[in-house]
């Protein structure tokens, strides 16, 4: 049975526990509490030196971690990744957007917001990064004003990957309301079958 690390506020490892659900994946579940450094343990450094969740154990104990990476593993062979050579790298193409152009400004300023002290030097940082995560949204909403789903019309892992922390922009700072377009995506998402929510 495939093995999950995780601790439930990450949403990027909301990204692996909501495509399992959705393939109907049976796995065993183990918390990691990332605020009490319980990725940085000798133990689970021997399974992922970077230190991070998630990260997958499967059945023959080889491991995998990064979450899209995650996400691209668990989804092959599935509707969730297109088969389509160009499709497949346009959904690469919108899972690197994510973790370089929205993950770093909306989900680190949620991580701010909610698990760091408000110091003035926080404050400062947050502000910092308000802009890019505004400019991530913008992206998102021009592209979303002339499809249904990120790649080829069709609910794939581009989506859940955007979909994981742009779901709790607000507790970033970020009012996703001004982005209609988004709403509206965000709502699609929702309604996919064998949708579980996040917390």
């Amino acid at each position: 049975m495939l093995t999950l690390y995780d601790d439930a506020i990450s949403g990027n490892g909301y990204k692996a526990r909501l495509l399992l659900h959705q393939l109907d994946r049976p796995y065993e579940l183990i918390e990691l509490d990332i605020l009490k450094a319980e990725t940085r343990t000798p133990e689970f450094l021997a399974i992922n030196p970077n230190g991070r969740i998630p990260t997958l154990k499967l059945d023959d104990g080889r491991c995998l971690s990064e979450s899209n990476a995650i996400l691209f593993y668990l989804a092959e062979g599935s509707a969730y990744l297109p088969s389509d050579p160009f499709e497949r790298a346009k959904a690469l193409q919108w899972m690197f957007f994510e973790q370089y152009s929205h993950e770093p400004f909306i989900a680190t300023s949620r991580f701010l917001r909610l698990h760091r002290e408000q110091t003035p030097d926080v404050l400062v940082d947050l502000e910092r990064r308000r802009s890019g995560g505004e400019a991530a949204l913008e992206v998102m909403q021009q592209h979303l004003e002339t499809h249904e789903f990120f790649v080829a019309n069709s609910y794939s892992i581009a989506d859940i990957a955007l979909f994981a922390y742009t779901q709790v922009a607000g507790e970033g700072g970020f009012d996703v309301a001004p982005y209609p377009a988004i709403v509206a995506w965000l709502d699609r998402v929702r309604a996919q079958p064998r949708f579980v929510a996040m917390g």
